[in-house]
C-alpha cells in the first residue's frame, strides 16, 4: 500500500494532484490538497506526483 503525503506549506491549493488522480485520492480542503484517508485505492501511478507544480505531493 502507498504512503501519500501532501506538504501543507509548500501546497498552493491548485488542485492538480485532484484533478488527475484515477483513484480519487485527495481533495481541497481550506484551500489545500489533502489525502482523502482511504490510501488503499492508490494505484501508485504517480500521476499525482507529476502533475503537482510546487512538488508538494509525495507517493512511497
Amino acid at each position: 500500500m502507498a504512503k501519500l503525503t501532501v506538504d501543507a506549506s509548500k501546497c498552493i491549493g491548485c488542485g492538480a494532484c485532484a484533478s488527475v488522480c484515477p483513484a480519487q485520492e485527495y481533495t481541497l480542503k481550506n484551500g489545500k490538497s489533502t489525502v482523502t484517508g482511504d490510501e488503499s485505492e492508490c494505484l501508485e501511478c504517480h500521476a499525482c506526483e507529476n502533475a503537482c507544480p510546487v512538488q508538494a505531493i509525495k507517493v512511497r
